[in-house]
């Protein structure tokens, strides 16, 4: 059984930073991309960024330039590092492994942006 566990959510003020950190364990036959998703209330889960299995990065045009993403594939994590948080940061953010076959998703971390 394939579980997702992220962790480093919090509370920072604005200009502040967190790292955010997902680690699979169990057996997943292949990894397309590892990425991180976020939901506000009342809004719609949107991709805060994702890194392929070739390394190959994307992000949402509100974080580039704050937000970088990197992954260890030996080890199936993948870290967020954000920087310059704002506000509208705040949401939750959600692990996610693009298995081809079938997406995994952790149960997700909280981050608050203060102002």
């Amino acid at each position: 059984q394939v579980q997702l566990v992220e962790s480093g959510g919090g509370l920072v003020q604005a200009g502040g930073s967190l790292r955010l950190s997902c680690a699979a364990s169990g057996s997943i036959f292949r990894i397309n991309a590892m990425g991180w998703y976020r939901q506000a209330p009342g809004k719609q889960r949107e991709l805060v960024a994702l890194i392929t299995s070739g390394g190959g990065t994307t992000y949402a045009n509100s974080v580039k330039g704050r937000f970088t993403i990197s992954r260890d594939s030996a080890k199936n994590t993948v870290v967020l590092q954000m920087t310059n948080l704002k506000p509208e940061d705040t949401a939750v953010y959600l692990c996610n492994i693009d298995g081809g076959i079938r997406d995994y998703w952790g149960q997700g971390t909280q981050v608050t942006v203060s102002s």
